[in-house]
């Protein structure tokens, strides 16, 4: 069901600089900040050629990213990514298998401008995956 790893995000206290750590000292591509106000995120997108890493930062007050930097201070890993072909049928498989959407279980709309769905960590081996349509 699952294809391809899109990304593994990782929130950062500090967007701007986490950027330039990767464009300066790394030499990786890097794009703008980009806010997902439907998300309570602010993205840079890190382009490794074979897939990506996600930078997020907190937007708002209700920004997820805001209580997992409150218990990980210096940021760390904060989901990986998986591309499905359907991203509902994949939904429905998982729910009949006895997986946990989080949020209400209707993809929104995601960085890529894709659809995304969230899957609960504890279903996974304590990881937030997130599920985005190619």
């Amino acid at each position: 069901m699952i294809g391809r790893l899109n990304h593994v995000a990782i929130a950062v206290p500090d967007l701007a600089s986490a950027a330039a750590t990767y464009r300066d000292t790394l030499g990786a591509t890097v794009s703008s900040i980009e806010d997902q106000p439907e998300h309570g995120v602010q993205t840079v997108f890190i382009d490794l050629g074979n897939t990506k890493v996600e930078l997020l930062g907190v937007l708002g007050a209700s920004s997820p990213i805001r209580g997992f930097l409150e218990k990980n201070p210096a940021g760390g890993i904060h989901h990986v990514c998986y591309e499905v072909d359907d991203i509902r049928v994949a939904r429905d498989r998982l729910v009949a298998a006895g997986a946990r959407i989080l949020g209400d279980g209707e993809p929104k709309i995601g960085a890529h401008g894709k659809p995304v769905l969230f899957l609960h960590p504890k279903d996974f081996c304590g990881t937030l995956v997130e599920l985005e349509e190619r």
